[in-house]
């Protein structure tokens, strides 16, 4: 009844009407930039990626099957800044149609930790929340295993600052799982998923992949 009177509208757009049980409009679901083509299995860029970013990282492997630009960046701004809290199962269900096979073997699924101030302001973890849409849809079990000092912000930071020592501080609260497959929203320089995987690694696993929904391209 409340669709009737009053129709949803795009999470992506804002604009363009949504069918029930949709989040994004036709529009911008036929404009999602979605990555095809050869990609680098460690960093997640378009190949060639030399040099390769995630070359000394602690994670194995990083995939997302999106840009982070035009639709897809304008899904994860509503989750992450407008608690549009439905795009995360809209996300989910994207990751999982065209994940890679074999990529979340034998996984267990590891939410990003958002900073407490964040999390705190926010009233939800944007990353904890894909996490556990992901889990719902693809029946891997979910581990609530890092947690996050408070820091500096890496949104809107420069790269260098992003990867600057020190700057991200992650600590697992308890054993990880053996293999564990790192879950946020955007990939950008690395830094925050490196630092995650470092403590996922010092905790006991011994298998890291990154998953996220979008990767920031270089230009």
């Amino acid at each position: 009844m409340l669709a009737l009177l009053a129709p949803p509208v795009c999470g992506a757009c804002g604009d363009g009407l949504v069918h029930a049980g949709d989040v994004v409009c036709a529009s911008c679901r036929a404009a999602l930039p979605w990555l095809d083509g050869p990609r680098c299995p460690r960093c997640a860029l378009p190949a060639p990626c030399r040099p390769c970013p995630a070359r000394a990282a602690a994670f194995d492997r990083a995939w997302a099957p999106l840009a982070h630009e035009g639709s897809a960046r304008q899904l994860v701004v509503a989750l992450k800044f407008r608690g549009a809290l439905a795009a995360a199962d809209a996300m989910a269900a994207q990751m999982l149609a065209v994940a890679p096979a074999g990529l979340l073997d034998g996984a267990a699924l590891v939410p990003v930790p958002a900073q407490p101030a964040r999390r705190r302001r926010r009233g939800f973890d944007q990353a904890e929340r894909l996490a556990a849409a992901l889990a719902r849809r693809s029946r891997l079990p979910l581990r609530h295993c890092l947690t996050r000092s408070a820091g500096a912000r890496q949104v809107g930071a420069g790269r260098s600052d992003r990867l600057a020592p020190g700057r991200i501080a992650v600590r697992a609260s308890g054993p990880a799982p053996p293999v564990a497959a790192l879950v946020d929203d955007v990939h950008t320089t690395g830094a925050t998923l490196d630092a995650c995987a470092r403590a996922l690694r010092a905790a006991g696993s011994e298998h890291v992949v990154c998953l996220t929904y979008a990767r920031a391209l270089r230009r």
